[in-house]
């Protein structure tokens, strides 16, 4: 029996998602094609200039969206905001602070110190046992 291993290759919306870009934004050829783990790999080594101006510009996918707003993708939904962003959109919204955007934020900070009690209450509780 011959252990060669097959050449792991992957959808380009996953390596898309992977490389945290808005897949229709991307070069055709790239759309088109199979990535394999190594291109994936080089990629994100080495990103050629549309891969570093797409990360940089944008069109944004809603989750770079929402981390660089500070919410979740939830909260964009309950914002409105279903479409991705450009990096100079992202700044606009930050700049204009609606309403939404400043309630989202709120909630976001408050899941996270929920979260940081419950694993704070969970470790203490190990700790016990112990």
């Amino acid at each position: 029996m011959s252990s060669q291993q097959s050449t792991q290759t992957m959808k380009p919306a996953t390596a898309a998602k992977k490389l945290g870009v808005y897949l229709p934004a991307t070069p055709a050829a790239f759309q088109e094609g199979v990535v394999s783990r190594a291109e994936l790999n080089e990629l994100q080594t080495n990103p050629p200039e549309w891969l570093r101006e797409l990360r940089q510009n944008g069109p944004h996918p809603r989750p770079v969206v929402a981390a660089r707003l500070g919410v979740s993708i939830a909260g964009l939904a309950r914002g409105g905001v279903t479409e991705p962003l450009t990096t100079e959109q992202i700044e606009a919204l930050r700049e204009e602070r609606p309403e939404w955007l400043a309630k989202e934020r709120a909630t976001q900070a408050e899941v996270r110190k929920e979260t940081a009690r419950v694993k704070k209450l969970h470790e203490e509780k190990e700790a016990k046992k112990g």
